[in-house]
């Protein structure tokens, strides 16, 4: 990996934190992901289950975590199977983590580490200790994947092995734990950001007319790499003019044209943690009066709702009154009547018109990170925020995201330092590369 070490205690205290929501008897089993094929002999680039890697720091394939914290034998308390290297594999793939490795990463002792192969053997001598076994499962609103994952076909050979154990759900678990980041992740997903901002912040006198949005992509991506980031966050979006008002949209093949505004919602990962930022420029480097007056009313929506992303608020009852903000803009921006917007339906108001989306969402090491939105906003939570307004039949579409670290008394903008008001996105785009 690219990143520099991370300190063992982060994963220690992790697998502490889990240990004490689990119930009397349990046995915890996370495998890594799997390496994914595309054709022929090709594969994608390895990327870890984000719950293992949060509970041990081991960033390789074929990895098993299990955690069993009431077994009577220390050794099995804390176990991992790693896959057992060979001079084969070290000529064709590389280095694979030895034993002591593995302990300095986990912190889990060598005693306790294992071969993969192995797992059969050892593991019988543990789950019969047990009366709960947790098992983990992709649990997520934005989850439809259907490819079986090494996950899935655990759950079916355990429930053929072990019939009469009692199975839990372990990703609820999770999803209460990662919510809150720990001092470890603060910082590398800082670092994450520091990162992002580089290369924003190198693109910012390289946008002109006629440069290509690919050109674009790729003047992030050598900053990113450069700085020991894998790369980006997520499929990056680099849309100008009227594909700013497709969401998602990622073909970035367009060459920019002098007038348009170009919306980038691009970002770097650090360690696997991921930022996630959204800017709006203007090409030729100088905003239209009608396109400042739209971005002027997104950056003051997105003022507001960051007053709102403070302890003790509730998701709905936040994006119901960022709703209320972005409504008052729209009006003030002559896209919504004011007579019209007190006759409208309250389930499906008319600022979705220009603002169809969510105002925020869980960031960590996934982008749409993990969490509970039934549960009070608390300390130690990062969410993005990103309002936006598109305006199909203008061809525009201005949105803006920065990433908040919530604290006992209210947030830190953790991307405060990256550009963002008008006069010094301007001033920034004329200066001389």
């Amino acid at each position: 990996m690219k990143y520099t070490p991370i300190s063992n205690e982060l994963f220690i205290r992790n697998r502490r934190r889990l240990a004490e929501v689990l119930k009397p008897k349990s046995v915890v089993v996370l495998n890594a992901n799997d390496i994914m094929p595309t054709n022929a002999d090709g594969t994608m680039g390895f990327r870890q289950n984000n719950d293992l890697f949060y509970l041990s720091g081991v960033d390789q394939e074929e990895t098993v975590l299990v955690l069993f914290p009431d077994h009577p034998d220390e050794r099995f308390r804390e176990v991992l199977f790693l896959r057992e290297t060979s001079e084969l594999i070290e000529i064709w793939e590389g280095h694979k983590l030895t034993k002591e490795e593995a302990e300095q990463t986990s912190g889990i002792s060598r005693k306790s580490v294992f071969w993969t192969h192995e797992f059969d053997r050892v593991f019988i001598q543990m789950v019969f200790e047990a009366e709960h076994i947790y098992l983990n499962t992709n649990e997520h609103t934005r989850n439809s994947s259907e490819v079986e994952s090494r996950e899935a076909r655990g759950i079916r050979q355990f429930r053929e092995k072990y019939p009469l154990h009692r199975y839990e759900r372990l990703a609820p678990l999770m999803h209460f734990l990662r919510a809150i980041k720990q001092p470890e992740e603060v910082a590398l997903l800082s670092e994450a950001i520091r990162i992002t901002e580089a290369g924003f912040r190198r693109l910012l006198p390289f946008i002109k007319p006629g440069v290509w949005e690919y050109e674009i992509e790729a003047e992030l991506l050598h900053e990113f790499v450069r700085q020991r980031s894998q790369g980006f966050a997520y499929t990056p979006i680099i849309a100008s003019g009227a594909s700013a008002c497709v969401l998602h949209y990622i073909e970035n093949n367009r060459q920019c044209k002098d007038g348009e505004v170009i919306l980038l919602d691009v970002a770097a990962e650090y360690a696997n943690y991921n930022a996630d930022l959204t800017r709006s420029l203007p090409v030729n480097g100088r905003f239209t009066e009608r396109q400042k007056a739209v971005y002027q009313a997104v950056l003051h929506v997105m003022k507001e709702a960051k007053k709102l992303l403070v302890p003790g608020n509730v998701w709905d009852d936040y994006h119901k009154e960022v709703g209320r903000i972005m409504e008052s803009q729209l009006i003030g921006l002559g896209l919504l009547d004011r007579q019209e917007v007190a006759k409208q339906d309250p389930d499906n108001p008319l600022y979705r018109q220009y603002f169809m989306h969510g105002t925020s969402h869980f960031l960590g090491l996934d982008v749409h990170d993990v969490g509970n939105k039934y549960r009070k906003f608390e300390a130690g939570m990062v969410f993005t925020c990103e309002p936006g307004i598109y305006i199909r039949k203008e061809g525009l579409g201005i949105r803006l995201e920065n990433n908040l670290l919530i604290t006992e008394t209210g947030n830190i903008d953790l991307m405060d330092s990256i550009p963002i008001e008008i006069e010094e996105i301007e001033e920034l785009m004329h200066q001389t590369p």
